[in-house]
């Protein structure tokens, strides 16, 4: 299954496939039958990739992608989003055995199946993940790093200080009357 390149957009429903990169933001193509072009911000939109999604699990965390391939192996039991909690619950016991009960809610299932619903008409779906070189792990490792560097330079403690009055320049002072004198 190839997940690369699709990606979940915070605060708009369904999924978008990353066509490219411009100076205002992401140049996304929707995955449902419009094909919406949108240009995500890059300082306000949160882009969430799924092939980096994890499910949280009582070990270790599940891969998203291998929980979409045991949907995908239960095809005909897949519950509708608008099923009960219940009935939720269990299935998703069913493609992931290990997820931890209490971290994962009922709309994180409802999620991800509504993600395997628009996926599983897709090509990607039934394609293989390419596998990236090792030149390429260490870009994309590099890059990470990067990324959450700058968010962290981004981002002001909580303790931070205002400047004070001392540490600005002073101001110059006019030395000229108001009577023209």
């Amino acid at each position: 299954m190839n997940l690369r390149g699709i990606v979940a957009v915070s605060g708009r429903p369904g999924l978008f496939k990353l066509v490219g990169q411009n100076k205002a933001g992401y140049v996304l193509e929707s995955l449902d039958a419009q094909k919406v072009k949108i240009v995500a911000n890059i300082s306000n939109t949160k882009l969430a990739s799924l092939e980096d999604i994890t499910v949280y699990g009582e070990d270790d965390d599940i891969k998203l992608s291998d929980v979409l391939a045991n949907i995908a192996a239960q095809a005909d039991n897949v519950p509708d989003t608008k099923a009960d909690a219940a009935k939720l619950k269990s299935f998703f016991l069913e493609v992931a055995p290990d997820h931890d009960q209490e971290k994962v809610y009922v709309s994180d299932m409802k999620k991800i199946i509504s993600w395997y619903n628009i996926l599983k008409d897709q090509p990607l779906f039934t394609e293989e993940t390419p596998e990236l070189d090792p030149q390429q792990e260490a870009v994309k490792a590099d890059l990470e790093k990067k990324s959450k560097a700058a968010a962290a330079a981004a981002v002001k403690p909580a303790n931070a200080k205002a400047p004070s009055k001392t540490s600005q320049p002073a101001k110059k002072v006019n030395m000229t009357s108001k009577k023209g004198v």
